[in-house]
C-alpha cells in the first residue's frame, strides 16, 4: 500500500517541500530502503522511527519498506522528517486512516518513545506550508507551536506524541490550533536591560550615535580602555525604532534555523546586538558550511554587529565584510548550490589608538613607537575603513563626570530624535526601495544631497586635504544630510557638512 505526506527540509534559512512516499509491500524479509539522497540525520532516523512505532502501541510492518523523498536530487538533512517518515510507514501498513492526510503537511523529530521533540526552522516551515495549495495547516512539536503560530494564515496543530497525530490525521481527535498572539509577544519581550543614561559623560559620542542610529550610519570608535566604547555599542538597540512584524519574523527565521531562539520565546521583539569574539572565522562571520548556514553578521539582520578590538580580528576575515556592508545581504556559494542570507546590519567598531591603548591619554603615557602604530592600524584595510561612514574619538571620561555628574541621556530622548529623523526619511524615500539616508544611491545623493556655495567649498578643501575617495564623498554627503534631518533642515547647511567632515578621523594623518 502507498502513503503520501507532505513535509519540509531546510535550505539555507528558507524551508523546501518535500513529498515523502512510502510503499509498504509483503516481502520475504522485513527491510526498509530509504532513498531521495537522506543524510546521516534523515539516514539515522530509521532506528528511531522503528522505537518510536513500538513504544507508542503500534505494529513495526514486518514487510519490505520503502521510503521515497521526493524531489530525489535535494539533499534531506534534518530529522524534522521523522514524524512524516512514521506517520507514512503507518498510512501505508493501514494502520493510520487517511482522512485528513492530504491537507497536513508534518513536521517533527521523534524521541524513541514516541514523543516529539522541538525541530529548527519551524517558522520558514510555516512559512512554506502557507504558499502552499491545498494545504490547510501543518502539524508541528508542541513546543514549536508558538513559533510557527506566528503565521497566521495557515493552521498550526501541536502535537506532542506520535499517538496524538496519528488519532488527529485519522479524525479520531480535535486538535484546536494555535492561536497568534503578536500583540502579547511584542509587550511581553520588547524590553531592554540596558539604557544609555547608564553612560556618564561621552555626550559627543552620543550625538554621533544618534546620527548613526537615525540614518542607519555605520560607526568606527577609537579611544583608550574603559572609555565606554563598547557600552555605547550595546545600547545601540535601544535607540533604534521598534521592529516591525515584518521585520521581526525576517529576523525569528533566522534564529529559528540555528536554533538560538530562546525558550518560551517564540519571537525576537527587540534588535538583534552580536559581538563575536575576535578568534571567530570567515565562515563564522559571514556563513559557510555545507549546507551552507547564516553567519553572525546574519544574526546581526535589522540590528548592530559590534567587533570590539578590531585590529585584533584576522585581516582576511575582516575583508569579507566588504560586500555584505554595501549590499545588505550575503550569497554563499558552494558546489551543490547556491545560498543568499539577509545581512542588512549597522556596523559598530571599536579600537584602541595604538597596541597599549593609552596614545594622546592624558593620564597614561604610551611606549609605543610610530613603526608599532602604524603597523597596529595597517591590520586594517583602506576599503574596509571607507566603508565606515562615521568615525570618532572617544576620550577617557574625567573622574568628576563619573562620580559627581548628572545622569546621562537616556535612551527614550535619543530614541525620539531618531525616530523623527527616519519619519522624514521615510516620506523623503517613499515609493523606492531606499528606507535611510546610509542606504542612498549615487543618484540618490546627487538628488537629496546639494550643497551651497559655502558648503560646496568645505567639501573641496577635505576632498584635497584628507585625499578621500568617492565613496567617502558620499559618505560625508550622507551623514551631513542625516544631521540636517536631525536638526529639522530641509536644506543641507554648512555647519552640518562641516560636523560631518569631522566624524572622518581615520582619514587624516594623525599617527605620525
Amino acid at each position: 500500500m502507498l502513503a503520501r505526506l507532505r513535509t519540509f527540509t531546510l535550505l539555507g534559512i528558507d524551508a523546501v517541500p518535500v513529498e515523502v512516499e512510502v510503499d509498504v509491500s509483503p516481502g520475504a524479509i522485513p527491510k526498509t530502503v530509504l532513498v531521495g539522497l537522506p543524510e546521516a540525520a534523515v539516514r539515522e532516523s530509521q532506528h528511531r522511527v522503528e522505537r518510536a512505532i513500538a513504544n507508542s502501541g503500534f505494529i513495526r510492518p514486518q514487510d519490505k519498506i520503502v521510503i521515497n523523498l521526493a524531489p530525489a536530487d535535494l539533499p534531506k538533512n534534518a530529522a524534522s522528517l521523522d514524524l512524516a517518515i512514521t506517520l507514512g510507514i503507518l498510512a501505508g501498513s493501514g494502520q493510520l486512516a487517511d482522512d485528513r492526510l492530504s491537507q497536513y503537511a508534518v513536521v517533527g523529530e521523534l524521541a524513541l518513545d514516541g514523543s516529539t521533540r522541538p525541530t529548527k526552522g519551524a517558522l520558514s516551515m510555516a512559512i512554506a506550508a502557507a504558499s502552499l495549495e491545498g494545504l490547510r495547516g501543518i502539524l508541528v512539536p508542541e513546543a514549536n507551536a508558538a513559533e510557527a503560530a506566528v503565521v497566521d494564515t495557515v493552521e498550526v496543530i501541536p502535537v506532542s506524541s506520535l499517538s496524538q497525530a496519528a488519532a488527529f490525521l485519522a479524525g479520531q481527535l480535535d486538535i484546536e490550533p494555535t492561536p497568534p498572539r503578536l500583540d502579547q509577544w511584542f509587550q511581553q519581550f520588547a524590553k531592554y536591560e540596558v539604557d544609555f543614561s547608564d553612560v556618564r559623560g561621552q555626550e559627543m559620542a552620543k550625538r554621533a550615535v544618534v546620527i548613526a542610529a537615525a540614518g542607519k550610519h555605520n560607526l568606527l570608535m577609537i579611544g583608550p580602555p574603559g572609555s565606554g566604547k563598547t557600552m555605547l555599542a550595546k545600547r545601540m538597540p535601544t535607540i533604534l525604532p521598534d521592529l516591525s512584524a515584518a521585520e521581526s519574523i525576517e529576523t525569528t527565521r533566522i534564529y529559528s534555523v540555528v536554533g538560538k531562539l530562546e525558550p518560551g520565546q517564540p519571537l525576537l521583539a527587540t534588535r538583534p546586538y552580536r559581538s563575536p569574539h575576535h578568534t571567530i572565522s570567515e565562515p563564522g562571520l559571514v556563513g559557510g558550511g555545507s549546507p551552507p548556514g547564516p553567519g553572525e553578521i546574519s544574526l546581526a539582520h535589522n540590528g548592530c554587529l559590534f567587533l570590539d578590538e578590531l585590529p585584533e580580528f584576522n585581516r582576511r576575515t575582516l575583508e569579507v565584510l566588504r560586500q555584505p556592508l554595501e549590499d545588505g545581504h550575503v550569497t554563499i556559494s558552494r558546489a551543490l548550490g547556491t545560498s543568499t542570507f539577509p545581512a542588512d546590519f549597522i556596523f559598530l567598531a571599536a579600537l584602541n589608538p595604538c597596541p597599549c591603548g593609552y596614545r594622546n591619554d592624558p593620564r597614561r603615557e604610551c611606549h609605543c613607537s610610530v613603526p608599532q602604530i602604524e603597523r597596529y592600524m595597517q591590520k586594517i584595510s583602506g576599503p574596509l575603513i571607507d566603508r565606515v561612514d562615521i568615525h570618532i574619538e572617544v576620550p577617557a571620561v574625567p573622574f568628576k563626570d563619573l562620580s559627581d555628574g548628572p545622569p546621562g541621556t537616556s535612551s527614550a530622548t535619543m530614541r525620539e530624535s531618531v525616530v523623527a529623523a527616519r519619519r522624514v526619511q521615510q516620506a523623503r524615500f517613499a515609493g523606492t526601495r531606499t528606507r535611510q539616508n546610509g542606504q542612498m544611491s549615487h543618484r540618490q545623493v546627487r538628488e537629496h544631497c546639494k550643497l551651497n556655495a559655502e558648503g560646496m567649498n568645505l567639501m573641496k578643501a577635505a576632498m584635497s586635504e584628507l585625499g578621500l575617495s568617492a565613496r567617502a564623498h558620499d559618505k560625508i554627503l550622507r551623514v551631513a544630510r542625516t544631521i540636517a534631518d536631525l536638526d529639522g533642515s530641509a536644506a543641507i547647511q554648512p555647519g552640518n557638512v562641516s560636523e560631518a567632515i569631522n566624524y572622518r578621523m581615520l582619514d587624516r594623518q594623525l599617527w605620525t
